[in-house]
C-alpha cells in the first residue's frame, strides 16, 4: 500500500508572541532573529551584567559579566591552540558552572561545540569525538579523573562572524541497543528559533527567573531548551551535580522553575516527600523517544506528587527530539484537564512555535501514522551521514519514528 503524507498545519502560535511568517520554502520562520546565537547572548550579557547567570550548588556563582569574561578567556586560549572559525570543539565535562564556561568558550572562539555526555562509556564517547572530527576536546584534563584540571586560558576573544544558516552546534542522539549516536547539525536559526519558541510557550519572565535545570546539559533538551532560553531572558540557571541537594536548593536558591525528565523527577520523589514549595511557578517535564519507551504506569503518580510538592506551579510537558532542537510538542496539563482531554502519558501535546506536523503512512488521511515535523527548529541534516539523512527526512519533514494520532484540533497522542 502506498504511503501518504498528510499535513496538519496546527501550531499554537498563541503560545509564542514573536512574529512567524511562511517563507518561500513553505516553512514558518521567525522574522526578527539576531544573526547568531553569540550575538543574542552578548546583548543579554550587557543588559543583565550584574545578575547571577549560573549557580552551581556547592560550587561557583557567576554573574553574566563574570561568565562572559571567563568564557571569552577560554575562547582566547582555544585560539592559542589554533582553534578558530568552523573547527569542532568537543565538550565532555560533568554538569556544573565549568561546563557552561567551556560550552560558551567554544562558541565564542568561532568553533562548533560538540556535546558529549560525560556519562557515556569511554568507547562510545571516543567514537562520538572521532565521528565529529573534533579538533579539540574540553574535558578538564582528558580523563574522568582529571575533570578539575584547568581549561584553556588566553586573552579575551569573541568571534561574531556567524550567520543564521551556519552550523552552530553538533548534538548527538542517545545511543540505542542497536544504534550508534548520530550527529545532528543545528544551525544558528535552529537554536534561536527553539529559544524563541520555548520563551513564548512557557512565558518565561524577564524579571529574574531562577531555573533549576536537572536535565543533562549535553542533550538538546537541557542545553537548547533550558539553559539558552533562561539566558535569553536574563535568568539564572541553577545546577546541582548532587541531586540529594535538590530539596534544600529549592528553598535556599528561591527557585521558581524546575526542569527535568519524568525519570529524573521519579528519582527525586523520596527526597521531596512531605515538602511543599509555594514559590515554584513552573514545572517542566521534558520527554523524548527514549523517555517514552521507558514510561511506566507510575508516571501519573509522579505528576500527582509533583502537584502536591509544587501546588502553585504550572505543570508542563514538552516533547521533542535532538533533530527538532529538543522541542516540538507541548502539553499544559492543567489546561488539558480543563478542556476535557486525557492528560495521560500517551498524550504528547500540541505543536507550538513554528513547528508544523504531518502524518506518514497508509492511514495518514484517517489521522493515524508516523509523526513528521518541520519548522525553523528542525535540523537540516545529520553530520556526515547522507544515507540516514535521506531515510529520515522527506524534504523539510523529519520522520520522528513515533506512531501517533492527531485530532481535529491538533492534539497528538501516541498509539501502538
Amino acid at each position: 500500500m502506498s504511503q501518504l503524507l498528510v499535513e496538519f498545519p496546527h501550531t499554537r502560535n498563541g503560545w509564542c508572541d514573536n512574529p512567524l511568517a511562511r517563507a518561500a520554502d513553505g516553512i514558518l520562520r521567525y522574522g526578527n532573529l539576531t544573526p547568531a546565537l553569540t550575538e543574542l547572548l552578548d546583548i543579554q550579557v550587557h543588559n543583565f551584567a550584574a545578575r547571577e547567570a549560573v549557580v552551581e550548588i556547592g560550587g561557583p556563582r557567576l554573574t553574566y559579566r563574570e561568565l562572559w569574561y571567563s568564557a571569552s578567556r577560554i575562547a582566547g586560549g582555544l585560539q592559542e591552540h589554533g582553534i578558530g572559525y568552523g573547527d569542532r570543539v568537543a565538550v565532555r565535562m560533568p554538569v556544573g558552572a565549568r561546563w557552561v564556561q567551556a560550552f560558551l568558550g567554544a562558541l565564542l572562539s568561532g568553533a562548533v561545540p560538540v556535546l558529549v555526555h560525560d556519562g557515556l562509556p569511554d568507547v562510545v564517547a571516543d567514537r562520538v569525538i572521532r565521528d565529529a572530527c573534533a579538533d579539540f576536546v574540553l574535558d578538564g584534563g582528558g580523563t574522568a579523573a582529571g575533570f578539575a584540571a584547568a581549561l584553556p586560558d588566553g586573552a579575551a576573544f569573541i568571534d561574531d562572524g556567524a550567520s543564521l544558516g551556519e552550523l552552530a552546534l553538533l548534538s548527538y542522539t542517545s545511543p540505542g541497543p542497536d544504534t550508534a549516536p548520530r550527529g545532528v547539525e543545528l544551525t544558528n536559526e535552529n537554536l534561536l528559533s527553539a529559544i524563541r519558541s520555548v520563551v513564548g510557550a512557557l512565558d518565561l519572565p524577564t524579571d529574574g527567573l531562577r531555573n533549576l535545570v536537572l536535565l543533562p546539559l549535553a542533550h538538546a533538551s537541557g542545553c537548547v531548551d533550558q539553559l539558552l532560553p533562561t539566558f535569553a531572558v536574563g535568568g539564572t540557571v541553577v545546577l546541582t551535580p548532587d541531586r540529594s541537594l535538590v530539596p534544600r536548593a529549592l528553598v535556599a536558591e528561591r527557585i521558581d522553575m524546575v526542569a527535568a525528565t519524568p525519570s529524573i523527577f521519579a528519582g527525586l520523589l523520596p527526597g521531596l516527600a512531605g515538602l511543599r514549595v509555594e514559590q515554584v511557578r513552573q514545572v517542566c517535564s521534558a520527554g523524548h523517544r527514549a523517555e517514552l519507551a521507558a514510561a511506566s504506569a507510575a508516571s501519573g503518580s509522579v505528576a500527582d506528587t509533583l502537584r502536591e510538592v509544587f501546588p502553585a506551579a504550572r505543570q508542563w510537558s514538552v516533547w521533542g527530539a535532538t533533530e527538532t532542537s529538543g522541542i516540538g510538542l507541548a502539553r499544559d496539563d492543567t489546561a488539558l484537564d480543563l478542556d476535557g482531554h486525557d492528560s495521560a502519558r500517551d498524550t504528547l501535546g500540541f505543536a507550538f512555535g513554528g513547528t508544523e506536523l504531518a502524518l506518514w503512512g497508509p492511514r495518514a488521511d484517517a489521522g493515524c501514522g508516523e509523526l513528521l515535523c518541520r519548522g525553523p527548529n528542525v535540523s537540516p541534516r545529520y553530520w556526515n551521514d547522507p544515507k540516514t539523512t535521506e531515510s529520515r527526512f522527506t524534504g523539510p519533514w523529519f520522520h520522528t519514528g513515533n506512531q501517533v494520532s492527531i485530532t481535529a484540533d491538533g492534539l497528538v497522542r501516541r498509539v501502538g
